[in-house]
């Protein structure tokens, strides 16, 4: 006759929350950590969202404003922390969410974080896409990279990027899917290739620049309009164009809730999350300070014939607009083979950054179906107790993601909607930490606690994610901003329908049908009229579906109680 099985103090926590343990713990404090070290990826974001900072307020915006950036992101992982470590399950945000703020509270936020989440696999699956273009393609074979240029939709370039964005979203869905074995291998050494192509990027950046002028770091000159390619939208409040470099770090040091989505996958939960979270952010600060900060010193002068400066570097790097990083690595005058190695780590680096993404959107969602969340929650719910992974939650994150990459423009989109959805998911249930720990609710904290400090962390958590979205739906991403309108009125209306009432649901789907109309009708292009129709049709029968079907959010109380049978069964099949 077997052993009985002892249960783990891990195993004991997750079954006072209500759910069986049904993912595999695999992952030890490294493998936390690296999941969202690769999520975060200094050498994705750091590199594609360049011009963001440079075409703002040029050096400074990688100077000073990565620094007042990276500190916010750390006051934010350490208040997501504490509430991790009392509540380590897979839901993570709508977990916490819910239990702080209530079910509906806790509803909208697993939404804005699976949006979030999902936007991260989208931005940097086509960041991959423009990268292997522009630099593998082009600088590394020297292909003529013009067909695969897109010059709207169904052209030529789209199909060619479409068709490269899929294959690549299915490779990474299949590896999550059948091995979690190499998942977890391949995460674990992302972390090791992305900090490796980034030292050895900073390395040549510094040995073959130029000149290293230092001051260039703390100089501000406003870039935003023709001067800086486009990138922005002339602006006139110098405060304005300093805020407008945040997006650059927060677009590159976001997704660290990735820890805490796997939490039930990770050894000693409780302690090792909340920590996961914060050495990714802290170290990508630091690694990723000084990557960013010697891409602005090498940034070669323009000079006449006889050597003579008619550009600083900072201002023709701006004049390239999004080009900038790609100008940049081809003028440095190193050697051919260390620029290709360091080519091949970028593209392999942003690779396994989406992998690391698809992971921690499936697990959001395969946690959030567990609790009746989303249509389809008993498909989505699904594990495979051969491969002990959410084979459903994958393949259908991974198909969303891609679907989000279809739209023409949709890089700077994806980029800031990645970072404005998923921070406001963050601000969320700190919010509701915050609120309910003043007021004596919330008492049952874990064992990484920040004591006194608690409440000013949160509260700088808040201030810095309110300023932060405000930034992020500014000219000319103002359609995150009316992302976030059109998926409140939807929100409104599929919750009114959950709860018995669909009349109101669908009164709601015409009103969000109308909304994007409004917002993306143009004169003499059908896309706005199109889109309106398909978001009302796909909306009504959403609201069909979820008719009556109340959300109760995560077991409490006697629940819980009553889910123990169930629990014990659900291991047990996970034994056979």
């Amino acid at each position: 006759m077997a052993d009985k099985h002892v249960l783990t103090e891990d195993e004991k926590v997750l079954h006072q929350m209500g759910y069986a343990q049904e993912l595999q713990r695999r992952m030890g404090a490294f493998q936390n950590f690296a999941i969202s070290f690769a999520i975060i990826c200094i050498v994705a974001g750091g590199l594609t969202a360049f011009p963001v900072a440079l075409s703002a307020g040029g050096g400074i915006s990688v100077g000073v404003v990565w620094v007042v950036g990276s500190i916010f992101a750390l006051i934010v992982a350490a208040a997501m922390g504490q509430i991790a470590s009392a509540y380590p399950t897979a839901g993570g945000i709508y977990h916490w969410a819910s239990l702080l703020g209530g079910r509906g509270y806790g509803w909208a936020a697993a939404w804005f974080n699976l949006l979030g989440l999902m936007f991260v696999v989208s931005s940097v699956n086509m960041g991959l896409f423009l990268l292997t273009r522009d630099l593998l393609f082009a600088q590394v074979f020297g292909w003529d990279v013009t067909p695969w240029v897109s010059t709207g939709e169904f052209s030529s370039g789209w199909w060619r990027q479409s068709i490269f964005i899929a294959v690549a979203t299915i490779i990474q869905a299949l590896i999550n899917q059948r091995s979690l074995h190499w998942t977890t291998k391949l995460t674990d050494w992302s972390g090791y290739i992305i900090l490796a192509t980034a030292v050895v990027l900073t390395l040549s950046l510094l040995i073959f620049a130029d000149s290293h002028d230092v001051s260039r770091l703390f100089t501000f000159k406003n870039f935003t309009g023709d001067a800086g390619g486009g990138v922005w939208p002339l602006a006139t409040s110098g405060l304005y164009v300093f805020l407008l470099g945040l997006l650059h770090v927060v677009y590159t040091i976001t997704g660290f809730d990735a820890s805490a989505h796997t939490s039930e996958e990770t050894m000693n939960a409780q302690r090792e999350v909340p920590k996961g979270m914060l050495r990714s952010v802290f170290w990508s600060f630091v690694f990723g300070y000084v990557m960013v900060a010697a891409m602005v010193l090498a940034l070669p002068d323009q000079k006449d014939a006889s050597g003579a400066v008619t550009m600083d570097g900072v201002t023709a790097g701006a004049a390239q607009g999004w080009n900038a990083f790609n100008w940049l690595i081809a003028q440095v005058q190193m050697p051919g083979i260390l620029r290709s190695v360091i080519i091949i780590g970028i593209v392999v680096s942003n690779f396994l950054c989406a992998l690391a993404g698809l992971t921690s959107c499936s697990r959001m969602l395969y946690a959030f179906a567990r609790d009746g969340g989303v249509p389809g929650s008993e498909t989505l719910k699904k594990v495979d107790h051969h491969l002990r992974t959410p084979g459903p939650a994958i393949w259908v994150a991974g198909v969303l993601a891609f679907i989000a990459t279809l739209y023409g423009g949709a890089f700077l989109v994806l980029s800031t909607g990645c970072a404005v959805f998923l921070y406001l998911s963050y601000l969320m249930p700190i919010a509701a930490a915050l609120k309910s720990e003043s007021s004596g609710g919330w008492t049952n904290k874990g064992p990484f606690n920040l004591g006194g400090a608690s409440m000013l962390v949160a509260g700088l958590a808040v201030i810095g994610c309110a300023i932060l979205i405000f930034v992020g739906v500014q000219p000319p991403q103002e359609k995150v901003g009316y992302l976030i309108v059109m998926m409140l009125l939807a929100l409104i209306g599929f919750w009114q329908s959950m709860e018995g009432r669909m009349i109101v649901g669908l009164i709601f789907a015409v009103i969000t049908g109308l909304a994007v109309y409004y917002f993306w009708h143009v004169d003499g292009d059908s896309f706005g009229t199109y889109a309106a129709v398909i978001v009302t049709a796909v909306m009504a029968v959403l609201v069909f579906m979820l008719n009556g079907k109340r959300f109760h959010g995560p077991p409490v109380g006697e629940e819980i109680r009553q889910r123990q049978k169930d629990i014990a069964v659900a291991e047990k099949a996970m034994e056979t």
